[in-house]
C-alpha cells in the first residue's frame, strides 16, 4: 500500500497529520487476539473546533471547483483503493475482525461510492422556465449545503466512510469525519488515498476518539457546521437528533434494523438457503440489514431449518486472515455477550438450539454460527438487533397474520422475501414497513441504489441519485423577463 504521511497516534486536520491537542490516545485491538494494534490520536473538543476552522476555510474555493474537477479526484481514489484493496481489507480484518472475503467485497463496495458520485458531481443540475403568470422567470440553482459532518461505525469502517465522503465531496462540501472508535485505522487509510489522489488539504479531516461527545457537540453546536450524518444505533441518533436541532442542522440517519426474512411457501429453498446466508452471515452478521428474524411458511419449514442449519454448521470461525475462515470473531467482548444473553433468553422461554457451529478456543470474541427454532413471540432477539451469527425461526400459516408480526416493531430498515411469484412477492413487499426489500435476494446495498429506513431506522437516503441531493441546498431565483 501506498506509504501513508500520518504516524502513531496521528489526526488528519487541515492537511496535517498531528497528535490530539492534548497528546491523548487510545487502544484500537484486534478481535481475533484481543491484543493491541497501536495507539491512535483520541481527539478532543480544540481538535474539532480546530477541523471545523479547517473546513470552513477551503469551503469557498471547493464550491468553485469544476465539477469534473472534483469527479477526477473522486475517479483516482476509485482506481486507489482497487490498486490497495489487499492492504485495505487486511487492514480491515485487523481491526474490524470479519473473513477477509467480507473485508475484501467491503473494499471493492467502498471504493464505487467514488465511483458513483464521481460521475453524479458532473450531473449537478439547475432549472430555467417561464412563470405560469408571465412576466418573470424562474431559476432553480442547486448548491453545496457547507461544512458536513460524519460519525460512522466500525461494522464497515471503508463503506460507511465513503458512502458519506464521496457525495460530499462530489456536491462541493468539505468533511468532517469521526470514525468509530474500534475501526479508525480504515478511515485514516482512505484518507491517506484521497490525499494521494489529489484532495486539496482542508476538504477532510479524519478524528479517531474514544471521547465521542467531546468532539462531536462542538460539531453540532457550531453554526458554520450545517450537515450531519450519522450510522448506528437508533438511541445514539436519537440523542444526536436532539442536539442537530439546536442550530435546525440538516441531518441523514441511519440507524438500527430487525429485517425479517420471509420464506413463502412456493419459495426455492435452494436459492432461499443461500439468501440467507448472505442476508444473516455477512460480515458475521453485524450488519444493520442483516436478516435478524425468520419467518419461515410451515410447509416448507423442516426442508428449509435442514438445509439452513447444514449451512451454518459448515460455517468456518476463525481469525479473519485465516485459511477458509468464512465468519471472524464479533467487534468486542460486549457484543459476544449480547449474543449470549439473547440466545439464553430464547432458550428459557421454549426455543431450541438444531444447528451451531464451531469456533476457536484459544482467544479471541467469537460466537458460533447458530439457529434456533420454536423461537417464541416474546424472545428478546426477536424485538432487538442480534447482531450477531445468530438466526431465529418462526413458522407461520396465515400470511396476514405473518405480515403483522413483520412489521409489529419500530424498525423499518431491510426486509426480505422469497418466491416463485414475482407479482406475489412485489406485493408483499409493498406491504412490508421497510426502506429496503431484497426480492429473491439476500444481498441488496448498491451504490446506485438509495439505502436508508422508516420508522426509527432512519431519516433520509444515502446512496443513488438522493445521495448527492442530501448534500444540497436549492435555491430559487425570480428573474424579471420584459416582454419581447
Amino acid at each position: 500500500m501506498a506509504k501513508s504521511p500520518y504516524g502513531e497516534g496521528d489526526l488528519l486536520i487541515g492537511g496535517q497529520w498531528r497528535p490530539a491537542a492534548d497528546g491523548r490516545t487510545y487502544p484500537v485491538y484486534d478481535p481475533a487476539t484481543g491484543q493491541v494494534v497501536r495507539e491512535v490520536g483520541a481527539a478532543g473538543e480544540q481538535d474539532a473546533r480546530d477541523a471545523v476552522d479547517a473546513a470552513q476555510a477551503v469551503a469557498d474555493a471547493w464550491h468553485r471547483t469544476a465539477p469534473r474537477a472534483r469527479a477526477d479526484v473522486l475517479m483516482r481514489a476509485f482506481a486507489l483503493m482497487h490498486q490497495h484493496q489487499h492492504a485495505l481489507a487486511r487492514l480491515i480484518t485487523l481491526e474490524n475482525g470479519k473473513a477477509y472475503r467480507d473485508a475484501a467485497a467491503e473494499v471493492a463496495y467502498a471504493a464505487e461510492f467514488f465511483r458513483w458520485f464521481a460521475e453524479e458531481a458532473v450531473r449537478i443540475g439547475s432549472s430555467f422556465g417561464q412563470a405560469p403568470a408571465g412576466g418573470y422567470r424562474h431559476v432553480v440553482i442547486k448548491q453545496p449545503v457547507g461544512v458536513t459532518a460524519f460519525v460512522t461505525p466500525w461494522n464497515f469502517p471503508a463503506a460507511m466512510a465513503t458512502r458519506k465522503i464521496a457525495p460530499a465531496l462530489a456536491a462541493g462540501c468539505p468533511v468532517l469525519l469521526k470514525p468509530a472508535p474500534e475501526t479508525p485505522l480504515t478511515a485514516l487509510a482512505v484518507a491517506a488515498l484521497l490525499h494521494e489522489a489529489g484532495l486539496p488539504a482542508g476538504l477532510l479531516n479524519v478524528l479517531p476518539t474514544d471521547r465521542a461527545p467531546e468532539t462531536v457537540a462542538p460539531w453540532l453546536t457550531d453554526e458554520r457546521v450545517r450537515k450531519f450524518s450519522f450510522t448506528g444505533s437508533t438511541a445514539t441518533g436519537r440523542a444526536l437528533l436532539a442536539q442537530a436541532a439546536g442550530n435546525v442542522v440538516n441531518v441523514t440517519m441511519e440507524l438500527g434494523g430487525n429485517a425479517p426474512f420471509v420464506v413463502l411457501d412456493d419459495a426455492d429453498i435452494d436459492a432461499a438457503v443461500r439468501g440467507a446466508m448472505d442476508a444473516k452471515m455477512r460480515g458475521g452478521g453485524e450488519v444493520c440489514i442483516a436478516a435478524n428474524r425468520f419467518y419461515v411458511h410451515e410447509s416448507v419449514a423442516a426442508e428449509f431449518t435442514e438445509k439452513f442449519g447444514a449451512a451454518m454448521r459448515a460455517v468456518k470461525a476463525g481469525p479473519g486472515l485465516a485459511e477458509g475462515v468464512t465468519l471472524g470473531p464479533m467487534i468486542n467482548p460486549a457484543a459476544v455477550e449480547k449474543i449470549s444473553a439473547l440466545v439464553a433468553d430464547a432458550v428459557t422461554k421454549g426455543a431450541r438450539v438444531t444447528a451451531q457451529g464451531e469456533i476457536p478456543q484459544d482467544g479471541g470474541w467469537y460466537y458460533p454460527a447458530t439457529v434456533l427454532t420454536d423461537v417464541p413471540a416474546d424472545a428478546e432477539m426477536l424485538h432487538t438487533e442480534v447482531f450477531g451469527p445468530v438466526a431465529p425461526l418462526v413458522t407461520f400459516t396465515d400470511e396476514d397474520e405473518m405480515v403483522a408480526a413483520a412489521n409489529a416493531t419500530a424498525y423499518g430498515l431491510a426486509s426480505y422475501v422469497f418466491t416463485r411469484d414475482l407479482t406475489r412477492g412485489l406485493r408483499l413487499a409493498e406491504r412490508l414497513e421497510a426502506g429496503m426489500v431484497g426480492l429473491n435476494r439476500g444481498l441488496i446495498s448498491d451504490p446506485a441504489a438509495p439505502f436508508g429506513g422508516v420508522k426509527q431506522s432512519g431519516i433520509g437516503r444515502e446512496g443513488g441519485r438522493e445521495g448527492i441531493e442530501a448534500f444540497l441546498e436549492t435555491k430559487y431565483v425570480a428573474l424579471e423577463w420584459p416582454a419581447v
